[in-house]
């Protein structure tokens, strides 16, 4: 035992501060705002290159190595993790579109997404225009000059519509538009939409990268072929020297420039920062995706079947299924599964969907996704009661419309939570047709 002959209150702040230098097997947790640097060239260096640590805004090593790890897992140059899946749309979005630009966004889109480009971006002065994500004329016929990305997902909500991820990238290619593509129901181990032309990939870290339900998270992909010499004209803040005349992000970074753009400059000043605590948890979550992503699409797939032979539902909107219009897209795209989330439609209307889901005992109601729990929940009067009646119709959302988010538990115990639910359906609800929503008798 030693003598420090400091303070109480200095003691308390400094001794033990350092740790043994024992290597971790598991990901050590920085939970910390910053970090020491040992000497003043350090801190300079890491201020004028960015080497290094220094404020966990900006980087820290948690952090860092959950997105080394999913850049290598969507074939990407480098990842960059936020604070969530809207935080990473937002990242995405604003690393390649500013006031007097437009973007391309396909319809079939969440709606805290739609929200965001038509609410706040066009605040900015980004504008847009929607088209159906299956028509690749649409693309093609939406592009203006100033038009600077395309944006859709992988597998929609509601419909489970396949995007062409590799006809709507060569549309954009043709103009020097980068797609991006939110990934999130698919999850790098079934697609990786950077193979096959997309520039950018975002994902809500929130649902199936991290499983348990427990965090919140994002993360931006690049892909790392940015192509100044061909498409720096329509994105001079990556090609034009910087405010004091120094090296643009072109010529110092090549083709990493957009993703040393989304690194340094967007979302650092932005600052939507990602706990390490919660990088932990998601990196945890990694660690077992292909596990659990199997699983689950196989459970989806064994559902849906179940339900496309049950007379209580008129239609099951899973690219799984062989009679989906995009069957052969999914096969194509999604060889290891079409994924666990899913819509099917009650013949019953809103009271056979009431009903199904206050019956149900194992799968659980709430709005969220991904889960290693099976969720379910009603578009109509939640995610889509936003939209008119018309909207909603075109999305594949009625008022029996439920959507499923199927998870890893024993496939049969799922099937006996439905067919409890199912089978105490009231007579009169079980097989009534199809009404058009009101306010008044929409699900509070």
């Amino acid at each position: 035992m030693t003598t420090d002959s400091r303070g109480f209150s200095t003691r308390q702040l400094h001794v033990a501060s350092t740790t043994a230098g024992a290597e971790p097997r598991a990901l050590p947790i920085y939970l910390t705002a910053g970090f020491r640097f040992s000497d003043l060239d350090e801190s300079a260096e890491h201020f004028g290159t960015g080497a290094g640590f220094g404020y966990s805004r900006t980087g820290n090593p948690t952090v860092d190595a959950v997105e080394r790890r999913l850049a290598s897992l969507e074939g990407g140059d480098q990842a960059v993790l936020v604070s969530s899946g809207q935080a990473a749309v937002v990242v995405a979005l604003l690393a390649v579109a500013g006031a007097g630009d437009h973007i391309v966004v396909a319809t079939q889109i969440y709606e805290g997404t739609r929200g965001l480009i038509t609410h706040n971006l066009e605040r900015m002065g980004i504008t847009s225009t929607f088209v159906d994500a299956t028509d690749l004329s649409a693309w093609r016929s939406a592009v203006r000059p100033n038009t600077r990305a395309f944006f859709a997902e992988t597998l929609s909500n509601a419909r489970n519509d396949v995007l062409d991820v590799a006809g709507v990238a060569d549309v954009g290619a043709a103009h020097g538009v980068p797609l991006i593509v939110d990934s999130t129901f698919t999850t790098p181990y079934l697609l990786r939409p950077l193979e096959h032309g997309a520039a950018i990939v975002v994902h809500s870290a929130s649902k199936f990268l991290a499983g348990q339900g427990a965090v919140l998270g994002g993360v931006v992909v690049d892909d790392g072929r940015f192509d100044a010499t061909r498409d720096g004209h329509l994105f001079p803040h990556l090609t034009e020297p910087d405010r004091l005349g120094g090296a643009s992000y072109a010529e110092r970074y090549g083709h990493r420039a957009r993703g040393q753009y989304i690194r340094e400059s967007v979302a650092p000043r932005l600052g939507p920062t990602p706990s390490p605590l919660n990088a932990f948890f998601i990196g945890q979550g990694i660690e077992t995706l292909s596990l659990r992503v199997e699983r689950q699409s196989a459970n989806a797939l064994t559902i849906a079947r179940w339900l496309a032979a049950r007379p209580e539902v008129t239609r099951v909107d899973y690219a799984g299924l062989e009679t989906h219009p995009h069957h052969d897209l999914a096969r194509r795209y999604l060889p290891r599964g079409s994924g666990s989330v899913f819509t099917f439609t009650l013949a019953g209307g809103r009271e056979a969907a009431r009903h199904v889901v206050e019956s149900l005992g194992v799968i659980t109601h709430m709005t969220h996704l991904g889960d290693v729990r099976s969720l379910i929940l009603h578009p109509e009067s939640t995610s889509h009661a936003g939209r008119t009646e018309a909207e909603r119709a075109e999305a594949g959302v009625a008022p029996g419309t439920l959507r499923l988010s199927v998870g890893i538990e024993d496939v049969d115990d799922l099937l006996a939570d439905l067919a409890h639910a199912f089978d105490t359906l009231p007579v009169h609800v079980a097989t009534v047709p199809e009404r058009p929503a009101t306010a008044e008798s929409v699900i509070a």
